[in-house]
């Protein structure tokens, strides 16, 4: 009876110790595999978020091949040179139309709201290749210290338009849908530049090109 004991007891033991050995190895096998997955679905959505920052730079903007560059990576086409260039302000208040085309930044991933009160410079540029569009378009671009903050594409005809730099349908170059991002977390100053008639243009307060497009959609052409 004492040996027979003794087994029974050891053989409850053992199992004890290998149901336990189970649950820890069970544990050790899930818990690093939830980190793992979690770490690189972390790892995929940063290297997307990279992969679409590196797609559109909007850093180093300096000339105007520099300028006609940008466009380009969206697929418009423009004239070599600016129909206009002109230092604006953007205003500290935003109204309603400028809270309505900051929308329209936004979307595209820029934000006009971090410039409030800076002096910035806005090139313009005449469309070449706005598809099924007889009209003339225009391409606004808004750079301070060397990057491109805003910006639009639009036509100020009676049935004109206002939208954000991405080109309609997809990318012609690409071939596919053009990503728009942008860090905008960047310092920002001011900078001055002259118009294209050698003379120096008159402020505005407002950072978007006039359009007669619907309220709604419109770029500001006066801001407080």
């Amino acid at each position: 009876m004492f040996v027979y004991s003794i087994k029974g007891n050891t053989l409850k033991f053992v199992g004890i110790v290998c149901l336990a050995a189970v649950l820890v190895l069970s544990l050790l096998l899930l818990i690093p595999h939830d980190a793992q997955t979690a770490t690189a679905v972390n790892e995929n959505v940063e290297a997307a978020q990279t992969a679409k920052e590196e797609k559109i730079n909007y850093n180093k903007i300096r000339t105007n091949e520099d300028r006609i560059e940008f466009l380009s990576q969206f697929g418009w086409q423009v004239d070599s040179e600016p129909i206009e260039e002109a230092t604006v302000k953007i205003p500290k208040t935003f109204d309603k139309v400028l809270n309505s085309y900051n929308a329209l930044q936004q979307k595209q991933g820029l934000d006009l709201t971090k410039y409030a009160g800076k002096e910035v410079t806005r090139y313009s540029y005449k469309v070449t290749n706005y598809p099924d569009y007889s009209g003339e378009v225009t391409a606004n671009i808004i750079v301070c210290k060397n990057r491109v903050i805003g910006g639009d594409v639009c036509s100020s005809d009676v049935d004109g338009f206002i939208r954000g730099f991405d080109f309609p349908g997809g990318n012609p170059n690409a071939g596919e849908t053009t990503d728009v991002t942008a860090d905008t977390s960047a310092e920002t100053s001011a900078e001055g530049n002259s118009s294209q008639a050698e003379t120096a243009p008159a402020e505005t307060d407002a950072a978007a090109p006039e359009t007669q497009a619907p309220a709604e959609s419109a770029s500001p052409s006066e801001a407080e």
